[in-house]
């Protein structure tokens, strides 16, 4: 479980998110929305500990990983597709030598009763868990899985990486920290180079995901199919909706509708007291009355009003010039 309490965070100065507190349970599905400029990659940056905050803190704990695909970066590697992928076990084999080292170590001790002893036992038996549920004695087929899902052809694995343009390197990218199986994937725009086919894969690959997932996406389809939460970053707060984004809309439509009667009733007491206030604060009997109507006033925590502005797209198709009806005739 990732607990953020109080977050804050600003860009050149302006502030884009203030005293921002949530929860990513260990199975969640969430979309992180909001508008552009909102605060929603510099979010995903400070959960994933690649960019300082202003205030509060995240409690990640110590045995959980992290991790982290960027909306653009630039790969560099001049190894083959397959080779690169590869990198994703670094961890994998150092577990695994980790493991030699702890098996050794218990052959050897005798303080069975010890705390020393049972937390060597316990250490083991997580690594090699761990181990078994990434999938680390069939490492090359797991690498070879995900990226025939993502899009690659056989015949693409022993290619140079630096060969492909940058949307297919990024796939690379996301096969690694698919292959490494954090406990939190933290996705910025993962569709933004995929084909339809391979969002297909992907949806169904994170719905079933043994871990937790926070996408920024602008694929509302691709939100609908794979979130269970939406999170959206508003007036420089977040705000947690128990829904598909398809879901989150309506919800928010009748959160809205709710706090504009509430803003009505709240402008109507206003001009009451005020009205109260004009009548009776020059007369000395009901001065006190009248003061305490302004401070009351003055106390109020004032409403705005939510404009819901629809947006609609308009466009003009109609040249400028008219053709013949016939544009081409051929025989």
């Amino acid at each position: 479980m990732i607990t953020v309490n109080n977050l804050s965070a600003q860009f050149t100065g302006v502030n884009l998110f203030d005293n921002v507190s949530f929860v990513v349970g260990d199975r969640d599905r969430i979309g992180l929305v909001g508008k552009n400029g909102a605060g929603k990659s510099t979010l995903l940056k400070i959960l994933a500990n690649l960019q300082e905050r202003e205030t509060g803190t995240i409690i990640i704990p110590d045995d959980q990983s992290v991790g982290y695909l960027p909306q653009e970066m630039i790969p560099s590697s001049k190894v083959s597709v397959f080779d690169e992928t590869m990198t994703a076990f670094v961890r994998v084999r150092q577990l695994e030598d980790n493991l030699k080292k702890i098996t050794s170590e218990i052959e050897r001790r005798t303080d069975y009763e010890s705390s020393d002893y049972e937390k060597l036992l316990n250490k083991h038996f997580e690594t090699s868990e761990y181990l078994n549920l990434i999938g680390a004695n069939n490492a090359e087929g797991e690498a070879e899985k995900v990226l025939l899902g993502l899009g690659f052809e056989r015949s693409d694995f022993e290619r140079k990486l630096d060969e492909f343009s940058s949307g297919w390197q990024m796939r690379v990218e996301l096969a690694k920290i698919l292959l490494q199986k954090p406990n939190f994937i933290l996705l910025d725009e993962p569709t933004n180079h995929l084909d339809i086919s391979t969002i297909e894969w992907l949806e169904g690959y994170l719905s079933s995901y043994d871990g937790a997932v926070v996408i920024v996406s602008h694929d509302r389809l691709f939100l609908d199919r794979v979130c269970r939460v939406v999170i959206e970053i508003e007036n420089y707060q977040a705000e947690r909706y128990e829904s598909n984004y398809s879901g989150y809309q309506v919800l928010k439509e009748k959160n809205i509708e709710r706090h504009n009667i509430k803003f009505q009733n709240q402008q109507r007491e206003i001009e009451r007291l005020e009205k109260l206030i004009e009548k009776f604060r020059f007369k000395h009997s009901k001065a006190a009355f009248a003061q305490s109507k302004i401070k009351y006033l003055d106390r109020m925590d004032k409403l705005e009003k939510i404009d819901v502005k629809k947006r609609e797209f308009k466009a003009n198709f109609k040249s400028k010039l008219r053709g013949g009806k016939e544009v081409l005739s051929i025989s």
